[in-house]
């Protein structure tokens, strides 16, 4: 490989140097005359894409005197146009023409006229600046269908993304992400405990070194990806260079700051004495026994003073929160080179990404290069390569649930009177928390990822229109954790004597496809193409895991040094093997019909059942080309489409879900020799396993008004899922307690609406706006058994609701006469139990989308993308730990809601009166806790400023951007869009979550 690399730029440099650019020149704005970057130029009977410059200008190679192009830009009217040595000036009108422009499908591409399904085109250049770790994060609120939640405020977390729904309960619903024609591994390797939460393996890719993004939706598109599609594909194309194109460099830097926009709202030292002694003296009255009167005595260390002076030690009021966050720094740096000769193209780019967490001391740094490489070996034969290698880091906290080791946690659920230190100085610990400042000055959990996506392919013509295509691809992981807990802190305290793992995982997945494709027209209307082609995949994971306690000091924290030293190794593959075909007709650009099959085989299901079949049909039909329209003006396009197919998931199960497995470990004790090596069975074979299946219909109408000023694409869909994946229950007489099955079945219905408009355009002054809508129902439409998820059962998967369905005691009011509050009595026997707990609302949004303005004048520019959610709920558990009514005393803090708990007769409140005895605070699954997650966001705010002409640079261009200015919810916590678990069936549960920061960054763009 090293050699073939040597070779591609010996070439390269060859061709730069003996070649020369025949034909160039500047595709510009009409109205304003600007030049305009990244415009498609195609070569009309070629599939040779060349791309504008910085800077505007093209080349042509070869030696023709005349071509005639294909040009498209998003926001432009597409068209073709002749052009010749004499004439190559190129002009594009301002419009919101979209039918023409490229689209990136499963395995080639198309004009968008001519699709028969539903895809989101994702211009990355709009988004790259936001200041997230993940590309995915960036896309929220841009695209029609995809849900998109930031997880935690913490860079380089987890997000949550669904396009159209989630189709499964233990397989992933996660999308299939496409980088180059990679398939890519979306699933998190992280196994430190970071309190539920998980990182995100798509933070491994530079967001500046993508070019665009297809978000492919309905079954017509991903059918093609047969086993992975049902989740919907989300295809990265990288940047490439420009055959005949001089060598361009670009430079970007941005640096700016980060904070927490609020936080949460405790009640100080002296508020909190009170209402613990008004607990004592109202749990003194209600009690009945001689026990519980001994218990309630109002302790005598909870005086309370109101002048604030001179108070004792435990009534000062200690601001935790204040000393873990803060105001995180964020910077980037890139630098890229691009351009090409007659026969050889480059991108060759460069970056390092460093993100303070606005949560002490954490943070997220990645530094990353690419080399992309196209080289024509002859007018027929293509070869190139892509690479991408990243190293991510991340110094990764314990911010989601568990006490010990959890950094907000301690700031936030320890009792604010409660001082930080003991009476000898020594760091205080309390309610089960470690101590704060211990934690900020010895945090010592790292994880380092080392990550490489590439591939090599070949690209030959062996006919007019018959075209041969041979990739090899890999994603290659390594990543590498650490922990080290030293004595000052509960996991590494005594008897322990510090705690240190280490864990390193590796993964890979090699690639291997083949596709033969053929177009042809003929007849002057018909025009016909076929695909065929195969994959062969496998994928392996190794995993080394490491521990040692017993340290002699708090200097040595490798695991060499412990007295105690244990370790243990995993060892997991599966192989996938498909074969697929696609078949598109249209007639005089009219009528369109495609047909797309894939078969998959996969060695993680049964014997019986391991090859799966997905096919689909898609037709469409451009009612704007029928004589009836064409004379109508004010219509400038009308497509109606309708598609229907099968795709499947096989993604996030055991690789050896379908087999027998035995397990070794399994010692039997022998009391004169130790324990004697054994087996033991560990998982019931199931030879029926197979795929879930996912049907989905859709039915799509393109709209172009007023000569395109305004673009309206309108879809409904109906997604129902069979044959989930499951472990299901068995009798514990068997020997097991559950295995892998195919049962329940899951429904997915919806909407989606996307408006693009061109408000204004004048010479200098352009507006342009886009709003998209969704709304998507989930119904679990077959269950077997009801299945409960995370601590005491806060959520429930159940026949008849949606996924992410909360189950809970549903409180009425609070009786103005009693205090008490009054619950709904479902089973009518006098009494609330168990049997009284419902379903109570659900995570899932009603509705979501977002709302972008961009405009434009002269050399400035300003943007702004807001995204919002409506109808889903929060669980909101850091009030239901702190409004315990004083039932946890000094174990965890009060919140200032409870103040407003009901005192006397007469009270109109929803906080009941303070006891330890009924239901009032008792009944830990209370609607009480469970609020409006709604939220509408000021997402980013760009604005910018082209310099004007600077002898030896393209462009230069500078702005500030700020993100999250401002957050409309009427949710009580700091942040609506978080969620404390990485379970995928777990959402809209939110405890020790840090919120997502308020950012300003400024920037600095240069083109050489």
């Amino acid at each position: 490989m090293k050699q073939f690399y040597v070779l591609l730029l010996f070439i390269s440099s060859y061709s730069w140097a003996q070649q020369a650019p025949t034909l160039s020149g500047t595709v510009t704005d009409a109205v304003s005359k600007q030049p305009l970057a990244g415009v498609s130029i195609f070569i009309k009977g070629s599939n040779t894409e060349i791309v504008s410059d910085a800077d505007g200008k093209y080349t042509i190679p070869g030696t023709a005197k005349e071509y005639v192009l294909f040009v498209s830009l998003v926001g432009y009217q597409s068209r073709d146009v002749k052009i010749s040595a004499a004439n190559a000036q190129i002009s594009l009108q301002p419009g919101n023409r979209t039918i023409d422009e490229i689209v990136v499908v499963g395995y080639g591409t198309q004009k968008r006229k001519t699709l028969t399904s539903a895809i989101s085109s994702i211009n990355a250049a709009e988004v790259k600046d936001i200041p997230v770790a993940g590309f995915n994060e960036q896309l929220q609120g841009k695209a029609s269908g995809v849900q998109i939640n930031s997880n935690t405020g913490i860079p380089g977390d987890g997000a949550f993304v669904r396009v159209r729904g989630t189709t499964s309960i233990n397989a992933s619903n996660d999308p299939l992400y496409i980088v180059d024609g990679v398939f890519i591994n979306n699933t998190s390797l992280q196994t430190v405990n970071s309190g539920g939460r998980a990182t995100s393996p798509i933070a491994d890719i530079n967001p500046d070194d993508i070019q665009h993004i297809e978000i492919l939706k309905d079954a017509s598109a991903t059918a093609i990806y047969g086993a992975r599609g049902a989740n919907g594909v989300v295809i990265i194309t990288t940047k490439r260079g420009n055959f005949n194109s001089k060598p361009t460099v670009s430079v970007s830097y941005s640096t700016g700051w980060a904070k927490a926009a609020e936080l949460w709202d405790l009640t100080t030292g002296p508020e909190h004495a009170t209402l613990i002694n008004e607990f004592y003296a109202n749990s003194l009255a209600d009690a009945t026994s001689a026990a519980d009167k001994t218990k309630y005595a109002l302790p005598p260390f909870r005086p309370v003073s109101q002048g604030g002076r001179g108070l004792p030690e435990e009534q000062k009021t200690y601001d935790r929160l204040s000393k873990l966050f803060r105001t995180a720094r964020i910077s980037n740096y890139n630098v890229a080179l691009s351009g090409g000769g007659a026969n050889t193209k480059y991108f060759i780019g460069a970056s390092y990404t460093d993100q303070e967490a606005i949560v002490k001391p954490l943070g997220f740094n990645r530094g990353s290069f690419r080399l992309n490489v196209d080289h024509k070996l002859n007018s027929k034969v293509q070869v190139g390569v892509s690479n991408g290698l990243t190293r991510s880091y991340r110094n990764q906290g314990r911010t989601g649930d568990g006490p010990a080791g959890g950094m907000l946690q301690s700031a936030l659920h320890t009792p604010t009177y409660l001082p930080e230190v003991n009476a000898d100085g020594t760091p205080a610990r309390w309610a089960g928390f470690d101590n704060l400042q211990v934690l900020i000055d010895n945090y010592n959990v790292n994880t380092t990822s080392l990550r490489y996506i590439g591939n090599l392919y070949v690209d030959a013509e062996l006919l007019p229109g018959l075209k041969f295509r041979s990739s090899w691809s890999l994603d290659y992981n390594n990543y590498d954790e650490s922990e080290y807990w030293n004595d000052q802190m509960q996991l590494g305290a005594a008897p322990t004597n510090g705690l240190a793992t280490s864990n390193i995982t590796q993964n890979s997945t090699w690639i291997n496809e083949q596709t033969l494709s053929y177009r042809t027209t003929f007849g002057r209307k018909h025009d016909l193409g076929i695909l065929v082609g195969n994959t062969i995949q496998s994928n392996i994971t190794k995993s080394t895991f490491a521990q040692g306690s017993g340290f002699p000091g708090n200097a040595f924290t490798l695991i060499s040094a412990a007295a105690t030293r244990t370790a243990s190794q995993t060892w997991t593959k599966y192989n996938l093997t498909s074969f697929f075909s696609r078949i598109d007709y249209s007639y005089a650009d009219k009528y369109f019909l495609e047909f797309t099959i894939r078969a998959d085989g996969s060695s993680r299901f049964g014997e019986n059942r391991k090859f799966g079949y997905f096919p689909a049909l898609g037709a469409g039909w451009r009612l704007k080309e029928e004589p009836f329209l064409k004379g109508l003006d004010a219509i400038s396009d009308l497509k109606v489409r309708v598609s229907a197919g099968l795709t499947g998931n096989q993604n996030g199960i055991n690789n050896f879900a379908a087999q027998g497995n035995w397990t070794g470990g399994a010692g039997y004790p022998d009391n004169s020799s130790g324990d004697k090596p054994g087996t033991a069975p560990q998982q019931l074979a199931n030879p029926d396993l197979q795929w879930e299946k996912t049907r989905q219909l859709n039915a799509g109408i393109d709209l172009g008004l007023l000569k395109d000023r305004l673009g309206i694409e309108f879809n409904v869909y109906s997604k129902y899922t069979t044959d989930n994946l499951l472990q299901l229950p068995v009798s514990a007489i068997t020997g097991y307690t559950s295995y892998y099955a195919n049962a329940g079945e899951i429904s997915n219905k919806g909407f989606e609406l996307s408006i693009n408009s061109v408000n204004v355009k004048s010479r200098h002054f352009r507006w342009t706006s886009s709003f998209n809508i969704s709304r998507n129902v989930n119904r679990v439409e077959k269950l077997p058994i009801p299945i409960n998820q995370y601590s005491r059962d806060w959520v429930r998967i159940q026949e008849g609701y949606s996924l992410y369905s909360f189950w809970l005691y549903k409180q009425l009011y609070v009786d103005p006469q009693t205090g008490n509050a009054v619950f709904e009595d479902v089973v009518k026997d006098g009494s609330i139990n168990v049997a009284d707990r419902q379903i109570l609302g659900n995570a899932a949004p009603e509705f979501f989308g977002g709302l972008n303005n961009t405009l434009s004048w002269k050399g400035f520019d300003l943007s702004v993308l807001i995204s919002y959610q409506y109808g889903n709920d929060i669980f909101n558990l850091n009030r239901f730990f702190g409004e315990g009514g004083g039932t946890r005393d000094a174990n965890r803090v009060l919140f200032a809601n409870q103040l407003r708990r009901w005192q006397k007769p007469g009270d109109i409140t929803d906080v009941p009166r303070l006891t330890a005895f009924g239901n009032n605070y008792t009944l830990e699954q209370n609607s009480r806790f469970l609020e409006d997650g709604s939220f509408l966001k000021l997402r980013t705010l760009t604005l910018g400023y082209k310099l004007p002409k600077i002898p030896k640079l393209q462009n230069v261009r500078v702005y500030f951007t700020a993100s999250n200015l401002f957050t409309l919810t009427n949710y009580s916590g700091p942040d609506p869009e978080l969620n404390v678990s990485s379970n995928q069936n777990i959402q809209g549960l939110d405890i020790g979550t840090p919120p997502q920061p308020r950012s300003f960054q400024f920037g600095l763009n240069v083109t050489l």
